[in-house]
């Protein structure tokens, strides 16, 4: 493991995109993991790494140190993310890789790490010794003009349509494929998912400055190493290990059911109500909620697995969402990959029960997931963890980029509302590329 970062404030506040803008845009191996424009609570954290072996990540012990207070919760460590097919086949699921050479794990060892906790409007700096007080200047030196142009997606280049992987007629005809999978008794539900594509050069800082100003989300990011970036406005926490009391505590949260927002507050109000009481979607959560309750009791201490809050609405610029909280105590020495071979893929993007849905699913889409699906996130030395799911996201890798969606399956799933509900999650992100939706989607 490397030497610890040293560490040093910054004078006084800066906006985090005039950071990146001024200091990190032209890094080949860089990351910013975003609060979102605006943020008043939180942390967002940027900066520099090195490609490191997976394997040193899965052997970090989870929770292992409790965080100082009021210190940033990452100080050193990785960020990276870990693809879905990879993850569905240790699992034990039929799965297949892509043939775009596109890595199914990144994590950067962190080396420069600036850190911005939106509460106290404090910036963080973390450096070798010979370098954190140049890095904490720079960072003092940012200012607002250094914001990253263009940031509105009406002004991004248009692309013309994206590529489907399916048409919303054979969409709809695998939803009839799912429910008669649930009839038979085989899932309870089934996340059925697409791929959206375009063949053009992407500027992904450029792409994601568009992205996080049209759906801005609490666990955004940019990550980017060589020629392959993740640009994501994903509002799905998958996994955050903290140490509580002197007990390392891991939540999940996962999200089940979609509605777009409306055009006036009234509108607005009837929708998120309406997804609050949808029989259809309430369901579906709570099966997404009891197999995420099962999959953290593999590595937690019995008895202490329990839903923390159930069926909440939550509200963003483009959507609402349900969304739900799991958590438990971890057991003594449970190590990241013990975590992850527990939990990951995440319940939420394979349905239920999740070896039966992953089989089916493989059967039914019948190519590769790659990033999308996947998890993205930070893992810190002391063993603290916080991890997104790999939504609302761009993957931008040589020649052109991709956008993934989809939507969980029930046996009173409509097909129409289920090809509109994808067409809602993927607009955004295809929006920031400059690419339209093929019709009828």
């Amino acid at each position: 493991m490397s030497d610890p970062l040293a560490a040093a404030d910054a004078a006084g506040w800066v906006d985090p995109a005039s950071v990146f803008a001024a200091v990190f845009t032209r890094e080949r191996h860089v990351f910013w993991l975003d609060a979102g424009p605006g943020a008043r609570d939180g942390w967002s954290w940027m900066g520099t790494g090195i490609p490191d072996d997976a394997a040193h990540v899965r052997a970090v012990v989870c929770g292992r140190r409790a965080a100082d207070a009021g210190a940033s919760p990452l100080r050193g460590g990785w960020v990276g993310w870990t693809g879905y097919d990879d993850a569905a086949a240790r699992a034990g699921a039929p799965s297949v890789r892509d043939d775009d050479a596109l890595p199914p794990s990144i994590w950067l060892r962190v080396t420069r790490l600036v850190a911005f906790d939106h509460a106290a409007r404090r910036v963080q700096v973390f450096a070798g010794p010979d370098d954190v007080h140049a890095l904490a200047e720079a960072v003092a030196a940012a200012s607002a003009s250094a914001l990253p142009v263009p940031a509105s997606p009406a002004s991004a280049p248009s692309v013309g349509v994206a590529r489907a992987r399916h048409r919303p007629d054979q969409y709809a005809a695998l939803i009839e494929e799912c429910r008669a999978a649930i009839r038979e008794g085989d899932a309870y539900q089934l996340c059925l998912t697409t791929r959206f594509e375009v063949e053009t050069s992407v500027d992904p800082v450029a792409a994601y400055a568009r992205l996080r100003t049209a759906t801005p989300a609490h666990h955004g990011g940019f990550l980017r190493s060589g020629e392959v970036a993740l640009l994501s406005a994903s509002p799905e926490r998958f996994l955050q290990v903290a140490r509580t009391a002197d007990e390392p505590v891991v939540r999940t949260s996962p999200i089940k059911g979609t509605r777009p927002r409306g055009a006036d507050p009234a509108a607005d109000a009837a929708l998120a109500d309406d997804l609050r009481s949808s029989e259809k979607e309430r369901a579906e959560n709570v099966m997404i909620v009891d197999l995420m309750r099962n999959d953290l009791s593999r590595v937690c201490v019995p008895g202490t697995v329990g839903v923390d809050a159930l069926l909440e609405v939550e509200s963003y610029p483009a959507v609402h969402q349900l969304v739900s909280t799991v958590s438990g105590t971890l057991g003594a020495g449970t190590t990241l990959g013990d975590l992850l071979d527990a939990t990951f893929p995440a319940g939420s993007m394979t349905g239920a029960p999740k070896l039966s849905a992953m089989t089916i699913l493989h059967r039914l889409e019948r190519a590769p997931r790659g990033v999308f699906s996947g998890c993205f996130g930070w893992v810190g030395d002391d063993g603290a963890l916080d991890l997104a799911m790999v939504i609302r996201s761009i993957v931008v890798r040589p020649g052109g980029a991709y956008v993934g969606a989809g939507g969980g399956i029930t046996w009173r799933s409509d097909a129409a509302a289920e090809v509109a509900e994808v067409g809602i999650k993927a607009r955004g992100p295809l929006a920031a590329l400059g690419a339209a939706l093929p019709p009828g989607w």
